[in-house]
């Protein structure tokens, strides 16, 4: 399960755990495709990248993946170029908290759009090509939010269970095709995520330190988790634990525990 001379494409690619997927690959992938909104971010990734590895084949694609329009382009353009991927790295997340009564349903709709919909798209696209030459991976960017129902980041919460649902699915279908998938589930992250999920004017909401883990070593135990064909992955010994400890609550325990914790409106 070597990922030597893979052939990337990763999503969410501008910044925070994308850009480390990219940086940490840079000198073992063969090829890598950027995709993520700002092309002059990728521009400069694209450029550092080659900087460590000249022989690196990077190529950078502009997309909205809270557009559908956009997230169809993307599929049309891969399969026209034939551009060959055996590991796709579904990274690219929105975030929104605070009270889902008064959230934006247009924001509810482009999280739903880039958690879900172009996730599902895009390894649905490309799955069919990996099984064939059997050989590829698929690294869903989950969260530890989708074990538990969140107050406060209500949708957010319920995008990521569906992404954990669907790898562990998926894992499945694809026993003995070749082809691993695995979802990581990080818990709080010092990345760009917090800020834009965070509603103009509401004050930051920064978990407990000991819960953190570096963007460097998410990235590195998620890798080493997909090499070692794991199932799912959660960095951090801090984060291991807490949520072992909340899987084992029963639902009843859950939901008080819920009801008392601090509202964000």
């Amino acid at each position: 399960m070597n990922l030597n001379g893979c052939n990337a494409l990763i999503t969410g690619a501008s910044s925070g755990i994308g850009g480390e997927f990219a940086r940490q690959l840079a000198n073992r992938a063969r090829s890598i495709v950027l995709v993520a909104r700002r092309s002059e971010r990728l521009a400069d990734l694209r450029e550092e990248l080659l900087n460590r590895n000249p022989n690196l084949d990077v190529h950078v694609r502009a997309v909205d993946l809270a557009d559908k329009a956009q997230i169809e382009l993307l599929i049309n353009a891969l399969a026209r170029e034939k551009i060959e991927v055996d590991l796709l790295i579904n990274n690219a997340g929105l975030g929104d908290t605070g009270a889902f009564a008064t959230s934006d349903p247009i924001r509810n709709k482009q999280m739903m759009l880039v958690n879900m919909v172009a996730l599902t798209s895009l390894t649905r696209h490309l799955l069919p090509q990996m099984i064939a030459k059997r050989r590829g991976w698929i690294l869903n960017v989950s969260s530890s939010a989708g074990f538990l129902p969140i107050p406060g980041d209500a949708v957010y919460a319920a995008t990521k269970a569906y992404v954990t649902s669907l790898s562990e699915a998926l894992r499945a279908e694809l026993w003995r095709t070749g082809v691993s998938v695995c979802a990581v589930c990080p818990g709080p992250v010092r990345t760009e995520f917090q800020e834009v999920a965070r509603r103009p004017g509401a004050q930051s909401v920064m978990g407990s330190k000991i819960l953190f883990v570096p963007v460097e070593e998410v990235v590195r135990e998620a890798l080493a988790a997909l090499e070692a064909d794991r199932p799912l992955v959660i960095p951090g010994l801090a984060m291991k634990l807490a949520m072992f400890l909340s899987r084992l609550m029963p639902m009843p325990v859950v939901r008080l525990v819920l009801r008392l914790s601090p509202k964000r409106g």
